[in-house]
């Protein structure tokens, strides 16, 4: 696919990593594809470096690196798709896969969980429920003299 048709893999509207930052390689791939299997490179994997990368901001690299810390090996992100017969099918898949860990490394962290406690009412009902549960087996039993 040359760079021309496609200027750049688009991770979100302020993000996209051009395509000048991305690299393959490609190799033989396990499972089926028959007796093509053993000839055919479909093994794609896409190799990207985020420590170089000119797209990422300052605090992008930083969230990117703390979030997938380790899947970064020397500061190269490498994505491997192996789940298709066809190689430009798992080129496709490994294009979406590293959008797809992008834009989860980069969006923000949840709000921390603020504790809260049951309100007064909602004690009362739930012993009230308790108490009506306890009388309905206490009825259940057979008597004792």
């Amino acid at each position: 696919m040359p760079a021309a048709h496609r200027p750049g893999l688009q991770v979100d509207a302020g993000l996209t990593i051009p395509e000048s930052e991305l690299s393959w390689r490609f190799s033989r791939s396990s499972g089926p594809g028959g007796q093509g299997v053993n000839t055919a490179d479909s093994r794609a994997e896409l190799v990207w470096d985020v420590e170089a990368s000119a797209a990422l901001s300052p605090s992008q690299r930083d969230r990117i690196r703390e979030r997938l810390g380790n899947r970064i090996a020397d500061g190269v992100l490498t994505i491997a798709a192996s789940e298709h017969r066809a190689q430009l099918r798992n080129r496709e898949a490994a294009r979406a896969r590293l959008v797809e860990l992008v834009a989860d490394a980069l969006r923000p962290p949840a709000p921390p969980r603020r504790p809260t406690k049951p309100s007064r009412g909602a004690k009362e009902r739930r012993l009230t429920a308790k108490k009506q549960r306890t009388d309905i087996k206490k009825l259940r039993r057979p008597p004792h003299d």
